[in-house]
């Protein structure tokens, strides 16, 4: 007798894993990690300390925090080969292919595949936290032919990454609005670069192969590429006169309105909401910026035509405005998201090892059979 599945697009509401780490209530706008709201975490922790969470499990004492955040600082650096491929990289290329390209290089050098061994789970953590960003700051400038700026040893995490993006130390406010903007993008449930990894992270194969995946796949507009069409569309749309016209096209053409609409929340994202108000902090200090207005009316509006159907702002819509007031340029706003969800994915691979069983879904067989073969000389 032949079992019918039941076929659903995409995975759409099927449950593929059980998991601690992170939870989403898409109805009432919430999310925790590790049962934890981002509220509270984006007020009163901080990215590594939230990383640490997600991985291990737990908040740390204040000498784990303390080692973790040293090993981290100290592992900062990209061995010169690296560098010097990285140098090879088509100015013209995207950042994400080459941060996709540099992650899978990593482990090149460090891939044991002893996933059985603490000492190591906890070494491949620590690199890829902290080699991450200095190889996303390190291809931003040398796509122009500069040499990249080395990892300041007296700067914190997120402050860090901004020294390197430019060799300026940031405004202390730029630096807390970028580790929120860290800890908001860290983790997010079953997303589609998070199944990315487990799947790869199934085979049992070295972590440096499953982010590079998760890479990969964060890499699509769909996904994490949405931030920076946000900005397109903004500067697109030039004026807030123009919403209302530029969103009834959408609506009449069913065009996608980026930055809004998401699969879980029918309210808006909380990661939203704190992003918003980083933005007007961000303005109040360092200038205003006139697509913020036009991202108001635009977030206004769709409340008006999309809310019965439960379509509101997600945490795209504000990130980018944030990122572009910190100075960063717009194909950096991907690789950005990766810098902090690597924190997710290596929470997700370290998980998936505990229970681990290879990801080997069916499908639904729509072609023909027996078919004949025809010779080439006959068709």
């Amino acid at each position: 007798m032949t079992t019918v599945c039941e076929y659903k697009p995409g995975l759409e509401g099927i449950p593929v894993a059980q998991s601690s780490i992170s939870y989403v209530d898409g109805q009432k706008g919430i999310l925790e990690y590790r049962g934890i709201r981002i509220e509270e975490l984006a007020a009163k922790s901080t990215f590594l300390e939230t990383a640490y969470l997600l991985i291990w499990g737990e908040l740390p004492t204040k000498e784990e925090l303390n080692k973790f955040e040293n090993d981290i600082r100290y592992h900062r650096r990209i061995k010169y080969r690296i560098r010097d491929m990285m140098k090879c990289f088509p100015e013209t290329g995207h950042p994400m292919d080459a941060l996709q390209a540099s992650a899978a290089a990593l482990g090149l050098f460090y891939s044991k595949r002893a996933l059985d061994n603490p000492d190591y789970i906890r070494e491949a953590v620590v690199r890829l936290l902290a080699k991450i960003p200095t190889m996303v700051a390190a291809f931003k400038l040398m796509r122009k032919g500069n040499d990249p700026v080395q990892p300041n040893d007296e700067l914190d995490y997120a402050a860090n990454f901004l020294y390197m993006l430019n060799e300026r130390k940031p405004d202390p406010l730029a630096a807390k609005v970028f580790d929120i903007c860290l800890t908001l993008h860290a983790e997010h449930t079953m997303n589609a670069s998070t199944f990315s990894a487990m799947v790869t992270a199934s085979t049992l194969t070295d972590p440096y192969a499953v982010v590079a995946s998760a890479v990969g796949t964060l890499a699509g507009p769909l996904h994490g590429g949405a931030n920076e069409e946000v900005i397109d569309m903004l500067e697109e749309i030039g004026s807030v006169e123009k919403v209302r016209p530029y969103l009834d096209d959408c609506l009449q053409y069913k065009k996608k309105i980026m930055g809004f609409g998401h699969r879980v929340y029918k309210v808006k994202d909380p990661r939203a909401t704190i992003l918003q108000n980083l933005a007007e902090q961000m303005f109040d200090k360092f200038g205003h910026d006139k697509y913020y207005d036009i991202a108001l009316e635009m977030e206004r509006i769709v409340e008006e035509k999309l809310a019965h159907k439960g379509i509101y702002a997600n945490v795209d819509f504000y990130s980018g405005l944030v990122y572009r007031k910190l100075g960063i340029p717009s194909d950096l706003f991907t690789p950005i998201f990766a810098i902090a969800r690597v924190a997710g994915w290596l929470a997700h691979w370290k998980e998936q090892l505990g229970e681990n069983r290879i990801f080997r879904p069916t499908q639904i067989y729509t072609g023909f059979h027996d078919e004949p073969y025809i010779p080439i000389a006959e068709r």
